[in-house]
């Protein structure tokens, strides 16, 4: 029987720019944590259907949520690391739930203000490295 899970759930860390671990969840209203593997084509001539091979993973992480000056220091509180840990819990962090884990790479920050409404941020990352799936202890 499959076990669903309400994304009001989500559970989103990351370092600041310290090296400390953060939880953002408290901010965050969207996590999007796309990963890929490539594939490279080995068809040769005369076949008649494409061949492939499996080739590199790769991931991203956006978040998004509600503006607050304290996560905000946590991302433009100083110089840029090389990388950031991070940890995704889709479940949330309760001992026995799935977390995804490893370091990403800060490659866009940005702060909306609309006249008419909650002011708002939007952060992408580029995980470098291996993804670990674990559980939350």
């Amino acid at each position: 029987m499959p076990t669903f899970v309400h994304g009001k759930s989500t559970n989103f860390q990351i370092d600041d720019t310290g090296g400390t671990i953060r939880d953002i969840s408290n901010v965050c209203t969207n996590v999007d944590f796309p990963e890929t593997i490539e594939t490279a084509e080995t068809t040769a001539f005369g076949a008649t259907s494409k061949s492939y091979i499996v080739g590199l993973r790769d991931a991203t992480i956006s978040c998004s949520g509600s503006w607050d000056a304290t996560v905000d220091g946590y991302f433009q509180g100083g110089a840029e690391p090389a990388s950031r840990s991070f940890v995704f819990g889709p479940a949330g962090s309760t001992s026995g739930n799935v977390k995804y884990s490893g370091e990403a790479i800060l490659t866009s920050y940005s702060v909306s203000n609309p006249v008419g409404d909650v002011a708002t941020f939007t952060a992408d990352f580029q995980v470098t490295g291996d993804v670990t799936r674990g559980t939350f202890a």
